[in-house]
Parts: structure tokens; sequence; C-alpha cells
């Protein structure tokens, strides 16, 4: 139990992936915050896609209070003035992570669900409010953060292993497919990369002046602390070359959230980020007694 919580806010930027990453900040960019939460509840992980006019933000809803994560959506107009707010998704487990994306005549949703001890693809049966589980998908570990990217033929995910804690942070891993339901096949150089401050995935992957570019996080100085771009020289089922670039900046102007920054995902001609500040008090602390407390009555 710690009295330090994690309190993410995601934003809208009023600028393409693209001009992010080749400017390496945020700074001066206009931005426009997602609905605050309650005490000790957030919202993270933003993931969008735009559908007649409309920006669908998928993003995990979390309360301290029942530490289970579950997936909002909401929907913006074209001048991103918020119109609708609906659950999309919700499990037994924890979910975060909500990667959607359309492709082979759907529209497909691939959160975060390490806790499930699987990695389910889901497939939207009445957009973007209804979802059906579609099919599983088998790797060499338990996937952190899946995310997907179809590149010269191929379908490929990027993510870390959930084995142990290091790994979720710091173990890059990859694999890939002909058809999004697969057979999956994971790459023979995993781990293709292992270093804390650039491996586990964090938004979309794009490619960017004729290279692969992947945002991962920089968990080096706290958990989700900075969002680097990974460049890809080389992707293939026989080998992979990547460096890390410099962390994104201009994390200072979105105070008081600029004690971390852990996604950067395309929308069109917006980005999708999430930043974070923490939350230092007694009433933390009680939230987590009160948890226990009813685990032991039970």
């Amino acid at each position: 139990m710690g009295l330090r919580k994690d309190i993410w806010r995601p934003a809208i930027v009023e600028a393409p992936f693209a001009e992010i990453v080749r400017r390496g900040s945020i700074a001066g960019l206009p931005i426009r915050w997602l609905p605050p939460m309650g005490s000790f509840r957030f919202l993270a992980d933003p993931f969008g896609l735009w559908r007649d006019g409309r920006l669908h933000v998928f993003v995990e809803t979390y309360d301290y209070r029942v530490r289970i994560g579950a997936i909002e959506v909401l929907t913006y107009d074209a001048a991103f003035n918020l119109i609708d707010r609906q659950w999309a998704l919700r499990e037994p487990w924890h979910l975060s992570y909500p990667v959607v994306w359309e492709a082979e005549g759907e529209t497909w949703m691939l959160p975060e669900a390490h806790r499930s001890k699987r990695l389910t693809l889901y497939r939207a049966a009445e957009f973007p409010h209804r979802w059906e589980r579609a099919v599983e998908i088998p790797l060499d570990h338990v996937a952190v953060d899946a995310t997907p990217f179809w590149y010269e033929g191929l379908w490929w995910l990027f993510y870390t292993s959930a084995s142990n804690e290091p790994d979720k942070m710091a173990a890059l891993h990859l694999a890939f497919a002909e058809h999004l339901r697969g057979p999956w096949r994971v790459h023979p150089g995993n781990p293709v990369r292992r270093d804390i401050a650039s491996a586990r995935p964090g938004g979309t992957a794009q490619i960017v002046d004729g290279r692969v570019v992947l945002p991962v996080q920089d968990c080096s100085r706290t958990y989700g602390g900075a969002i680097r771009p990974l460049w890809f020289d080389r992707l293939d089922p026989d080998s992979v070359s990547m460096e890390a670039g410099a962390a994104i900046g201009g994390q200072s102007e979105l105070a008081p959230f600029c004690e971390g920054l852990h996604t950067l995902a395309a929308a069109g001609e917006v980005t999708l980020i999430d930043a974070k500040r923490t939350e230092l008090s007694l009433h933390g602390l009680s939230i987590e007694a009160v948890r226990e407390l009813r685990k032991l009555l039970r």
C-alpha cells in the first residue's frame, strides 16, 4: 500500500503524429483535455478512430477503489465538442490500452488484458459500443500492451512480456502473421530489445519519413515517465534493427499533469496523449486500507 497514486488524464493534440515526432515536442501545440475524473479515478491510454466526421476516443477508465480497468468511448464532433460517452467493453479482468483500427472490412480492438492470461482480439459488432471476442492470439509470452501494425505484407505485433515485472517495462517482443486471425509466429530474435528506457509500446506504430516508428515508454525514472520514438531500420521475419530517439518534450506545459507521458496515438490529423500527475494524501492510503480489510472479511 502506498500514499502516492498515479493520476492520468488524456488529451487531444491538434497536430498530426508525424509532426510531433519530427519536432520532438508537443510544446506550443493546441491541446484539448478529456473530462476530469473524480478523486482517485482517471482515464488513460487513449486511442481514436474518425467516422462520419466524429472522433471516437477509446480510453481505459480506472478507479483505485475497484482496481479493475474497463474501456469507455468518448465521441467528439469535428469541433472537438464532447457529444456522447458510453461503456465500450467490460470484462471480469482488468482492461486498458484499447488499440482500435480498421482492416479487412472490420473494426477491431486489441485491449491490454494480461491478467486474463491471454490476448484476445475483439471485433465491433456495433461500432463503437458493442464488441465481441473474435479470436485468441497465442504467443511466446502473455503480452502486455500489444500493438498491431501492417507493414510490407504482414501484420506485426509489438509487445512486452508479463512473465515478470521488469520484463513488462523492458523486454520488447515481436510476432507476425499474414492475417489478423493468424496463425501468428513469434520472432526468432525475441526479445528483440531489452531497455527500460525504450521497449514497452506506448501508442500507434506509423511510417514517418519512410521508416517505421513505434512510440515506446521510458520507464527508467518512473512508470510511463516519457515517450520516445523507436525507429526501425529493418523489420522482417529474420532480423530487426532499431534505435531510440530522444524523449518527446513539452511535458512542462501540461502542468499539473507533467510527471509522465505514456501514450502517443495517431488519429487522423490529431494525436492523442495522456499525461500524469501523482496524488499524495492520507485519503489514498485509506482507500488501500479499506480494500485490504474487505479482502480479510470475505
